[in-house]
């Protein structure tokens, strides 16, 4: 296998006594390293009265402060760095659209650690030396392109740096240049497979075996579309430029449903949203992480604001802990009449009625600074409508639609505990993503 020679995949299948004490050992190193060289956590330290010295083991990492988003914007751009700028080989950040952005650096140890965490990723999806990965990811100050580009080329792929947009000319490219394995967003992704059907090229004759999607969160109704419509394995790849970028977590081709966390880097653990402590193994809440290994910016317990939890696979082909997809970020959670909901929750109700096309947007009705209802506006599949045998300016078509709307509230009244009004729309026009993330809610 044409793998780079400094690649170790053994430590996938440590002991879990091995692991802690790998973990062990990189946290204390890293407390000491952060007390020496870096004026943000030496003050974190001086006001929580924690010497590095009381750090011993991993099981002393909640001694430790937890790091939020705003210590970036708070600190920027440099503040957070354990290393002068002279020894940074990259800077990424934030577009800043919500304020300040955050800046995240590496140095050349981060990138190739960047890169090795890729590899192993990109291996777990499928992807295998000599194959050839499209990259539709942003390239640019974001994470995802570049992050994905070294460790394809680390693991001995040949890379397309397409980027995102421009779908037309992706598709040709793909029928053209026949890759195996493809990035993007799944929003994306579901758009290419629209693009291709448009065309009448068939699952069976697109070259595409593997998906590696992430950088949104989705569901399995998303995922059976593009894999049925793309005819490949379609896996979550997580990440976030705090950490390192993709690459934390990865799912398995061949298991799916939770992604194995690369945790001989990243320490996970999952805290009480509103305590912030940790709740017991396997229950759900917000998941933080440490970087054991990273050089330029290392971050203790930083709150990624990800709704999530861990497990154990006892028949899983690696030892190491998994999360569960990603229901949804805290602050994109919605409360409506009491009832929290998050978007993915939406999403899955979806997969119950048949015909729904998952492209869709999701409007908040507000009275009086509270969420009192939820305007939800999909897609509907054409197929199903040429199905009916009805002409669209009819009263049978209207009473159709009307029916299918009502399936689709009663079944989001039945999973979800909310009331909601949908809108149907037909395939295709509703705006989709041309690259990137998709925002589902919508603010009136």
């Amino acid at each position: 296998m044409l793998v780079s020679k400094d690649m170790d995949f053994s430590v996938e299948y440590l002991k879990l006594d091995q692991l802690r004490l790998l973990q062990s050992d990189r946290l204390t190193d890293l407390v000491g390293y952060l007390g020496e060289r870096s004026e943000f956590y030496k003050g974190k330290f001086n006001e929580s009265g924690i010497s590095p010295h009381d750090i011993r083991s991993i099981d002393d990492i909640t001694k430790l402060p937890i790091t939020y988003k705003q210590d970036l914007r708070d600190n920027y751009p440099f503040g957070l760095f354990a290393v002068p700028k002279n020894e940074l080989q990259r800077i990424h950040c934030s577009s800043g659209t919500t304020g300040k952005p955050t800046v995240v650096g590496y140095t050349k140890e981060d990138v190739d650690l960047f890169s090795e965490v890729v590899a192993r990723s990109l291996y777990a999806a499928g992807a295998r030396p000599g194959m050839q990965l499209h990259n539709a990811y942003g390239y640019g100050i974001f994470t995802g392109g570049l992050g994905l580009h070294y460790g394809a080329e680390k693991l001995g792929m040949s890379v397309l740096p397409i980027s995102g947009g421009m779908t037309a000319r992706q598709v040709d490219l793909i029928i053209d240049f026949k890759p195996e394995v493809i990035c993007c967003s799944p929003s994306y992704a579901l758009t290419i497979a629209d693009e291709f059907a448009k065309r009448g090229i068939t699952a069976e004759e697109i070259s595409l075996k593997y998906a590696v999607l992430g950088s949104e969160p989705w569901t399995e109704i998303i995922r059976s579309h593009i894999e049925e419509k793309l005819g490949l394995h379609a896996t979550n790849i997580y990440g976030l430029s705090e950490i390192i970028g993709p690459g934390v977590s990865m799912e398995d081709f061949e298991e799916k449903g939770g992604s194995y966390i690369w945790e001989d880097h990243f320490y996970p653990e999952i805290l009480d949203p509103i305590t912030k402590q940790p709740v017991p193994f396997g229950e759900e809440g917000v998941l933080v992480i440490t970087t054991l290994t990273k050089k330029a910016m290392p971050l203790l317990r930083y709150w990624t604001n990800d709704i999530t939890s861990l497990y154990y696979d006892e028949d899983a082909k690696r030892s190491m802990v998994k999360m569960r997809p990603i229901k949804g970020r805290a602050d994109d959670m919605l409360i409506v009449r009491g009832v929290n909901v998050y978007p993915s929750q939406i999403e899955e109700a979806f997969s119950h009625v048949k015909g729904v096309v998952p492209n869709y947007y999701l409007t908040p009705i507000e009275k009086e600074q509270m969420c009192v209802a939820l305007d939800i506006d999909v897609e509907i599949d054409d197929e199903l409508v040429k199905d009916q045998k009805i002409d669209t300016d009819t009263d049978d078509y209207f009473n159709f639609v009307g029916n299918f709307e009502k399936n689709i509230e009663n079944e989001i009244k039945k999973r979800v505990g909310i009331t909601t009004k949908v809108k149907i729309h037909t395939q295709d026009s509703l705006p989709k993503c041309e690259g990137g993330k998709i925002n589902r809610i919508l603010k009136k």
